[in-house]
């Protein structure tokens, strides 16, 4: 065999590519991943080919089965790329010629790389996506698990890292869990506007072979084929939207771990996390770093920079095809891989965590986040909110000159302020108040995040389901 024919595109070439050119051409080993997707991909081709009457049922039957076998071989470790493999796909024309012969290269017949390589990455993607949820999930498991623990939990809640108001530890909790649940939302979003096939664009004006697309595309898992062959192989939109949703989820996790470096702390004490999920120090003995924190939030940085690298490759390209797209592989094989490292640490850290109680408790009154409660008892007796927001400031500041909390305040010092200041408003001065009083749809009431987790818990049911319930191809 010459060195034309090992390669899909040598045909009207005298010669063989440089060396260097070579390098630059072949993909990186990792790129090879994608052979159960290709493999996929070639058994729909075949039984398309079969359908268009350029295979018969013996030769269909065939292929298959020496794709099947490939499949496994490649699963198992048998078979390896080899240098004269540019791509997955000369890969597979490979190891098919070498067990079928010439039977192997019909195959090739009514398509092109083009719509190979954009449909191998929708496979992987939509396979990928799912195994991804079901780690999202773990985490999220982990947070409602803990939220469900602290649902009476007294804590202090910050804006601007002040402390605020009184809210419960499982409302915090449960905020990372709510936000982390529409980066759930965002793959499924994005599964149901990228589940078409783009097998059968061929080259980029469509098959004169392959034209029973529809059938391709439900034995892929597909709802149905691309509308548009340019836009099948020259679109990788669902890349760079793939990589907002990790970059997205990235942020998410990173403003948590940014948490857990606080709450950690010696000045905040609030939680103390399990020797299995943290470090120490290799010189100063007393050390116990929040590492799994500390690396995720790192990773987020990794993550944007992948979206802005797809995106500035995408940025000016003509239609159809180029090979710049090559490119988008490297990013989400990174993305992918890299939540797929910190998913698993960071929810094994939330779920081993110890939350220290005792110490929610005496910092939740501090810094007077009780004053809100003065401001809205005088509202609700009818004093303008622009008054009650300036006599509780009053308040305040004669706390601050007495060095004592709100819960201290006398009817005297609360009659030297406002006569309106009725000794009645110290009722209203506990955290159990200013808690019950937050009890609308979404506040921080025990009673409604209680009703929070039980919905919260039933949408990661469906979601759990959704995720098991693929019937594409899936990879190793």
């Amino acid at each position: 065999m010459s060195d034309a024919t090992e390669r899909l595109w040598g045909a009207r070439f005298k010669s063989g590519p440089a060396p260097a050119m070579a390098n630059l051409s072949r993909s990186p080993a990792i790129y090879f991943r994608m052979t159960p997707y290709d493999v996929a991909g070639c058994k729909a081709h075949a039984h398309e080919l079969e359908r268009a009457g350029l295979l018969d049922a013996d030769e269909t039957r065939r292929i298959i089965a020496a794709l099947q076998s490939i499949d496994e071989d490649f699963a198992a470790g048998k078979v390896h790329p080899i240098p004269a493999d540019e791509d997955v796909h000369t890969f597979i024309e490979r190891l098919l010629t070498e067990r079928l012969g010439a039977l192997g290269g019909k195959l090739r017949a009514g398509r092109s790389r083009n719509d190979q390589t954009a449909n191998d990455m929708r496979l992987f993607l939509r396979d990928q996506i799912r195994v991804l949820t079901l780690s999202i999930l773990d985490l999220q498991k982990a947070l409602v698990g803990q939220a469900e623990q602290h649902i009476n939990t007294v804590a202090p809640g910050f804006t601007h890292l002040q402390q605020a108001q009184p809210i419960v530890f499982a409302h915090h909790l449960m905020a990372h869990a709510q936000a982390i649940h529409r980066d759930i939302q965002r793959l499924q979003d994005w599964d149901n506007r990228f589940n078409l096939s783009p097998l059968g664009a061929a080259a980029m004006a469509g098959s004169a072979i392959a034209r029973d697309l529809q059938s391709s595309a439900a034995e892929l898992g597909y709802a149905g084929p691309c509308e548009n062959s340019i836009d099948a192989v020259a679109s990788r939109d669902h890349v760079a939207e793939f990589l907002f949703c990790a970059s997205m989820l990235g942020i998410n996790i990173s403003r948590m771990a940014e948490e857990f470096c606080l709450w950690t702390s010696r000045q905040f004490r609030w939680v103390e996390l399990d020797d299995a999920y943290a470090t120490g120090s290799s010189i100063m003995p007393q050390k116990k770093n929040p590492d799994i924190a500390e690396l995720a939030r790192g990773k987020s940085g990794r993550l944007i920079g992948s979206l802005t690298a797809i995106l500035s490759v995408l940025k000016a390209q003509p239609l159809s095809y180029n090979r710049d797209l090559s490119e988008d592989k490297h990013a989400i094989f990174d993305a992918m891989d890299t939540l797929n490292l910190v998913l698993p640490a960071f929810a094994g850290m939330v779920q081993t965590m110890t939350v220290r109680t005792d110490e929610l408790l005496r910092q939740a009154p501090l810094g007077f986040t009780l004053a809100t409660e003065v401001a809205d008892w005088l509202a609700v007796r009818g004093v303008p909110f622009k008054e009650a927001h300036e006599i509780t400031g009053q308040l305040v500041q004669l706390c601050e000159a007495q060095d004592i909390g709100l819960e201290e305040l006398t009817p005297a010092m609360l009659a030297q302020t406002d006569t309106r200041l009725t000794p009645e408003v110290l009722e209203s001065l506990t955290l159990d108040a200013a808690l019950a009083a937050r009890s609308g749809w979404g506040g921080t009431a025990p009673v409604r995040v209680v009703e929070q987790i039980a919905r919260f818990k039933q949408q990661m049911v469906a979601q759990e389901q959704w995720a098991n319930d693929y019937n594409g191809p899936r990879g190793g």
